[in-house]
């Protein structure tokens, strides 16, 4: 296992619809394994391919696992998704403004809309159809890492935007890293 290198924004790939993910051979496995060691250490609760310059449809997901989130989070807690090709299937009508940050755009954080549940459906590390249903945090998580799969950033959404030692200010009014 390795850690990769984040990519930024001034990176076209970032800004690319990914591939689906057609061959779950060694190379693959390589690549979620480092993904996996790559979000673990940036640290980040997610990670997309596009984000370690791979254009392929491939998010890994793991909430914290320390006591507050097992309390918070339950059985969810310090579980490691690895989902390709993941689809949202069903959204919730109910949106819920949160927090977002992105190691792709160190230091900015921003006010953005998201569903509060969703399911979605997805291939797990073999290559197998899977289903999972998601609420809060974690599909919160699960609809950022799949907006980069297609070359969406949550700076493109968010109601705000600001840097992590300014206060909040509107998204117009405060510089955000280009995507060129």
């Amino acid at each position: 296992m390795a850690i990769r290198d984040i990519i930024k924004p001034d990176n076209p790939i970032l800004r690319k619809k990914a591939h689906k993910v057609t061959n779950f051979g060694a190379d693959f496995q390589k690549l979620v394994d480092d993904m996996v060691e790559t979000m673990i250490a940036a640290p980040g609760v997610g990670l997309a391919a596009p984000q370690v310059a791979i254009p392929q449809r491939l998010i890994v997901v793991r909430l914290p696992d320390d006591e507050d989130s097992k309390q918070e989070y339950g059985d969810q807690a310090g579980v490691v998704y690895v989902v390709a090709n993941p689809e949202i299937i069903k959204a919730s009508r109910e949106m819920v403004e949160g927090v977002e940050a992105c190691l792709s755009i160190p230091g900015y954080f921003g006010k953005v809309d998201r569903h509060e549940s969703i399911t979605l459906r997805g291939l797990d590390r073999n290559g197998k159809e899977f289903r999972l249903k998601a609420k809060g945090w974690q599909a919160r998580v699960f609809q950022h890492e799949i907006d980069h799969l297609d070359g969406r950033l949550y700076i493109d959404i968010a109601s705000e935007v600001w840097r992590e030692d300014e206060e909040t200010e509107s998204a117009e009014d405060q510089p955000v890293p280009s995507p060129e």
